[in-house]
């Protein structure tokens, strides 16, 4: 795939993924008044599906499809993603408790830092093709 599909297709699927993420918190936040960090939380969770699943599929087109190699690449999906979580949390925690930020310009500006962790970890890490699996 060439470079600039793959750039522009992270990109309309991580405003999709971001979308989730900030909608799911504004309305956890906003309607059932949930703590900052539950929704953070839960809202993480959600987002994290998706992107799984719209990453694998439509940005770096993982040809994997065996069981084991789809976990594989869940599990450090996962991982890289709790990694994201915590920065996303950190950050809220930093912008809310200490700088007295809104909450949901707090969550806008940590989505910018994980939108960008999460690519260089999806695309050079994750979903990186396999050696015996050429790119198109």
């Amino acid at each position: 795939m060439n470079k600039r599909k793959e750039i522009i297709n992270y990109l309309i699927f991580g405003v999709l993924t971001t979308a989730v993420n900030i909608i799911s918190f504004w309305i956890q936040d906003h309607y059932f008044d949930m703590d900052y960090r539950v929704a953070t939380t839960t809202a993480w969770v959600l987002s994290v599906l998706f992107a799984f699943v719209t990453n694998k599929l439509y940005v770096f087109n993982s040809k994997q499809s065996d069981f084991h190699s789809v976990i594989k690449e869940f599990m450090s999906f996962l991982f890289f993603r709790l990694l994201s979580y915590l920065l996303d949390l950190f950050t809220m925690i930093i912008l809310v408790e200490i700088f007295l930020a809104d909450s949901l310009f707090a969550k806008i500006i940590a989505n910018v830092l994980v939108v960008i962790f999460n690519y260089f970890a999806s695309k050079f890490i994750i979903f990186k093709p396999s050696k015996g699996v050429m790119e198109k």
